[in-house]
């Protein structure tokens, strides 16, 4: 108890610091980043007291007055300018900022306040990005308009796949099971999240193996294909992977996003000269899945498109992964919207997909979209050629408004599909 009131007692204190960051008649202006927090405040803390705790300390204040600060610092201070229903916006002018660095700007918008007593529970949950911050990045090298030009399909989702099992399989395997899905219908194989190069697949071997599948599935089938090989790790190891798919003729590579850094993944960017960067959100759900707390999956959407990625998973709605239709929707719609000039990145939908959830995809998500089917594919009754032409064959009848069902009548592998998972 003694613990409890020395809290509050101390915070009463800090709150009157904290207010002078409320600010109702500001405005923002073009030159001020904006963020949208969701706030529970501390017992005993009101939410005016704890949105300014926010905006003090990812900006110029700390919990007590200080001599060292100056006319300046006061004046680039961040400001809360609107309350509304256990929401706070907090407005922080672009000076604040180094352009160019997203640690830097994460740190301050996204940091130490997660952990402040004033906040029981507080979720960083959309952001609007200043012009001169958006260009000082360079945003994605192909994007969704890229790849499709890449791939040369103009007006229906890809289809992809991920070789599965997931993590197991030698190279000869990996790269027998790609060409079986390409063959099938695949526009893309991708490795899974947790393939890197591990001693029963090293990844040197399966990357000229399977790129030497892509090609042969090319010849056969007269369609462009692709291969999505990780190369997460070390940063200066992932630079030499990425080197090694760019020799070896790739159009390719995939990274881990959040695993391997914000950081990381600029480098990638700034060295993928010419390759598509295919970006998997591996452990966003520690930081989104948690809607009162954390940070949202359409704020880290936005950072990856400044980044430089040119697709990025959302979410499937539909599939095995949280995330529900209006979520998912709004940050695919964010991947898309014109933001100064950068290109739109490709939203990919994948997990727990199979022929079956196609019409639903297409219709919540649209045809710009990368519909990824793992064990939908894999998990055909007829093995993964005949998963894969299913799969494609449930594109191609939603695309000529055709049910299922109808499609089915005429296409054995959609109908074995449908028996399976319908």
């Amino acid at each position: 108890m003694a613990n409890f009131i020395n809290f509050f007692s101390v915070f009463d204190f800090m709150s009157n610091v904290y207010l002078d960051y409320y600010d109702s008649r500001h405005k923002p202006t073009s030159k001020h980043l904006v963020c949208e927090f969701k706030i529970k405040p501390a017992k005993g803390v009101s939410l005016k007291e704890a949105a300014c705790a926010v905006a003090a300390e990812s900006s110029v204040g700390t919990w007590t007055k200080v001599t060292t600060a100056t006319k300046h610092t006061w004046s680039i201070r961040a400001r809360v300018f609107k309350l509304s229903k256990g929401k706070a916006f907090v407005s922080y002018p672009e000076i604040l900022f180094e352009k160019g660095n997203m640690p830097q700007i994460l740190s301050s918008i996204a940091g130490n306040i997660f952990g402040m007593k004033a906040v029981e529970s507080l979720r960083l949950e959309d952001v609007i990005f200043t012009k001169g911050i958006v260009k000082s990045f360079k945003g994605p090298r192909f994007g969704l308009h890229g790849v499709r030009k890449k791939l040369k399909v103009k007006d229906r989702p890809l289809l992809g796949t991920i070789v599965k099992p997931k993590i197991g399989l030698g190279p000869k395997q990996h790269s027998e099971v790609a060409y079986e899905a390409w063959y099938g219908g695949c526009d893309l194989v991708k490795d899974d999240e947790n393939l890197s190069s591990q001693r029963f697949n090293p990844f040197k071997e399966r990357i000229v193996r399977t790129l030497e599948k892509q090609d042969l599935a090319e010849e056969e089938t007269g369609e462009r294909k692709a291969y999505m090989p990780n190369i997460t790790a070390e940063v200066d190891e992932m630079l030499d992977r990425l080197d090694f798919v760019r020799e070896h003729g790739g159009k390719y590579v995939m990274v881990d996003v959040l695993t391997a850094g914000f950081s990381a993944v600029q480098t990638v960017r700034e060295n993928s000269k010419g390759l598509i960067i295919h970006a998997h959100r591996a452990m966003h759900a520690a930081v989104t899945r948690n809607k009162a707390h954390g940070v949202s999956m359409l704020v880290l959407a936005k950072v990856f498109r400044l980044i430089g990625v040119d697709q990025l998973h959302t979410g499937t709605i539909v599939g095995k992964m949280e995330g529900g239709k209006k979520e998912v929707q709004e940050i695919n719609r964010a991947l898309k919207a014109k933001m100064h000039g950068l290109k739109p990145v490709f939203p990919v939908a994948s997990g727990g997909l199979s022929p079956v959830h196609v019409p639903s995809l297409i219709k919540y998500l649209g045809k710009d979209v990368i519909i990824q089917m793992g064990g939908g594919i894999h998990g055909h009754p007829d093995g993964t050629v005949a998963g894969a032409m299913a799969a494609r064959q449930a594109i191609e009848a939603v695309m000529n408004g055709v049910s299922l069902k109808e499609y089915a009548e005429d296409n054995i592998e959609l109908r074995h599909a449908l028996i399976k998972w319908g």
